[in-house]
């Protein structure tokens, strides 16, 4: 038993961390907690020595599974403020929805370190957009045409299953590159989380479980992470919504960005076998 305590300790704290963090985060920034999540859990199921391509996988899965509570409160944190664009999500769902099961797909017979390299490319590129874009102007006046919207979403879902991430990490700054409100970004971007991890989870859940993966697993999501890490999130969540309303997080972007960095770049020197 003590032994026990002893090996899931560091596990149970380390998440409880990442709760906290994650949380706040996808409420204040609209980056969503799986940005947050997946690497912290990468890296510490691979302290324990969890094989690296089991790890990206379970890490992946369990973001998603915690992502379903945490946009629940966050929608409704933002749509108190009327920050959720309801007409935006009638358009994109299907598409939205569309990617989202074919990035599932991928992801559950794709090699590990692919999706490991693909979350270490857009953690760089969110991170080089925080930096060098922090106010710059918008790339278009408005969202473009209905296909073109079409094939945002579509992108937002695929790309945001595979890698375990919230809607908010990829819709946040194409939406606002669009000349769209930030605020109404990150409250509409919530609901691109749910709409998101929702199937995403159910999809890990009914997966097998991978060789080598640790105690705990239901499918390809370790509910001993999901149990530690979601009532912070939930907590969390609306206090960082709260606090986005209220303050300029610039200079909190900023110090993301280089957590992002490292993170992305050892993320993707490994994928690359480095």
């Amino acid at each position: 038993m003590l032994d026990m305590i002893t090996a899931w300790l560091p596990l149970v704290l380390g998440m409880l961390a990442t709760g906290l963090l994650a949380g706040l985060l996808a409420g204040l920034l609209g980056v969503g907690g799986g940005i947050v999540i997946v690497p912290v859990f990468y890296f510490i199921l691979q302290a324990m020595g969890i094989d690296p391509d089991v790890a990206i996988r379970v890490a992946t899965a369990t973001s998603l599974m915690v992502i379903v509570p945490t946009s629940i409160s966050s929608v409704r944190a933002h749509h108190g403020r009327g920050n959720v664009d309801w007409a935006l999500i009638r358009r994109w769902w299907l598409f939205m929805v569309t990617g989202v099961v074919a990035g599932s797909t991928v992801s559950l017979y794709a090699d590990g370190s692919l999706i490991g390299g693909v979350f270490g490319v857009i953690a760089l590129l969110v991170a080089a957009n925080i930096l060098l874009r922090p106010r710059a102007k918008p790339v278009a006046s408005g969202l473009p045409r209905l296909p073109g919207q079409g094939l945002m979403a579509g992108s937002i879902g695929f790309f945001s299953v595979m890698i375990g991430i919230g809607g908010g990490t990829m819709g946040v700054p194409m939406l606002t590159a669009c000349n769209y409100p930030s605020h109404r970004a990150v409250g509409t971007a919530a609901f691109f989380g749910l709409l998101i991890a929702l199937p995403g989870a159910i999809a890990m859940l009914l997966a097998t479980t991978p060789e080598g993966a640790p105690a705990g697993m239901l499918g390809a999501v370790n509910l001993a992470g999901f149990l530690a890490i979601v009532p912070l999130t939930v907590f969390m969540a609306p206090v960082g919504a709260s606090l986005g309303a209220r303050l300029d997080a610039l200079m909190l972007k900023r110090v993301f960005a280089v957590f992002l960095c490292i993170s992305g770049l050892r993320m993707l020197m490994q994928a690359l076998g480095g």
